[in-house]
């Protein structure tokens, strides 16, 4: 069967860095042939956390727009450039673009994703996909996580004994049963990432190793659990809007606490919710992904409250979401629907993304 060559990209809700691949992609596999990761300019990431922490003008949006647009088009010409591949012989470009802000459940529903994909195509000569998100809003879901249908394609030959859990800026896991099922579960790395940055100048916290140095606070960690999300049945979905500084602030407002304890805790607040949703279901092995994949003291954790689960890293773990992307982009070429419909709470499964050409 023909097999065609896509690029995904993907930078996340973490931005810390851009993951771009080169898939082989047909009806039956996604083949990962190249895969780089292009630097985040600190100085971007910031503008863009102002931005979504509220301080900002429509004049700094369109402008945050068109630089990441550049940005991401600058990781796909080196990825071409490094692996000298020909523009020509890549039938379309993935991307998801950088969330702003995420708001399923509002009156007027939406999910906002920065990086003008036609800025994107003319600088790369590349068709491009974008824009994944709202049909699935438009057909009254969540328009997230995207990542379960491509989990229930990638693993399908085990998909009766297997969990996937992508531990991203957020986490979210999949059961790829017959009926899929699929949602955020709440904080991945984001929470983590951040106050690690605040309290140590670092942006993020190598294999847990601050973290280690902290105790769990259990009063602490009791009331962040409290929190209704963690309590809202599926679908579901959320992401910085939700999980973020303020949302810290307001548990340890007025209380001394030591910043690596509160490190700690957070770590434990990752592991926790989403060994809570995974044990709700009969699984034998858990494949995590996700850039929290490589963070040991999480992995530790998440083994140490699910003892009787195997729990492994899949292979092109840091990859899976570019190599995600590359696949829906060969999906809306071909003009094929996504199963979403009982991840998101969609009427019915829709064929997702826009073409630029």
């Amino acid at each position: 069967m023909k097999k065609e060559h896509y690029i995904g990209i993907m930078s996340g809700t973490s931005m810390d860095g851009i993951d771009v691949v080169l898939c082989q992609i047909n009806k039956h596999e996604c083949h990962l042939i190249h895969a780089t990761e292009y630097p985040f300019p600190a100085i971007l990431k910031d503008e863009l956390l102002q931005t979504i922490n509220g301080n900002t003008t429509l004049a700094q949006i369109g402008k945050l727009h068109i630089q990441l647009s550049e940005l991401f088009a600058d990781a796909v010409n080196s990825l071409l450039s490094t692996y000298q591949i020909d523009p020509k012989t890549v039938i379309a470009i993935g991307s998801h673009g950088q969330t702003l802000w995420h708001e399923p459940n509002a009156e007027y529903p939406f999910s906002i994703q920065l990086g003008d994909p036609s800025t994107l195509t003319t600088r790369t000569r590349i068709p491009v996909v974008a824009d994944f998100r709202a049909k699935d809003i438009a057909l009254g879901g969540q328009g997230a996580p995207l990542a379960p249908s491509f989990h229930q394609f990638l693993f399908q030959e085990l998909s009766e004994s297997i969990a996937v859990v992508n531990i991203g800026g957020m986490a979210n896991i999949t059961i790829p049963d017959k009926q899929l099922i699929g949602y955020d579960t709440g904080p991945g790395n984001v929470l983590m990432d951040l106050w690690c940055h605040k309290h140590t100048g670092k942006t993020y916290d190598k294999d847990g190793l601050w973290a280690r140095e902290g105790e769990v606070n259990f009063s602490l960690l009791e009331k962040m659990l409290e929190d209704s999300y963690f309590h809202q049945p599926h679908p579901k979905s959320t992401g910085r809007e939700k999980f973020n500084e303020a949302w810290i602030n307001h548990f340890i407002e007025k209380k001394t606490l030591k910043s690596e304890d509160v490190q700690r805790t957070l770590l434990e607040l990752t592991a926790f919710t989403i060994c809570n949703e995974l044990l709700k279901f009969q699984r034998d092995i858990a494949v995590l992904s996700g850039g929290g994949a490589k963070n040991s003291f999480l992995l530790e954790r998440i083994k140490a409250v699910m003892p009787n689960i195997t729990v492994i890293i899949a292979e092109n773990a840091d990859m899976l979401e570019a190599m995600m992307m590359a696949w829906l982009a060969y999906k809306r070429i071909h003009n094929e629907h996504i199963n979403l419909k009982d991840v998101t709470g969609a009427k019915e499964n829709g064929i997702l993304g826009g073409v630029y050409r």
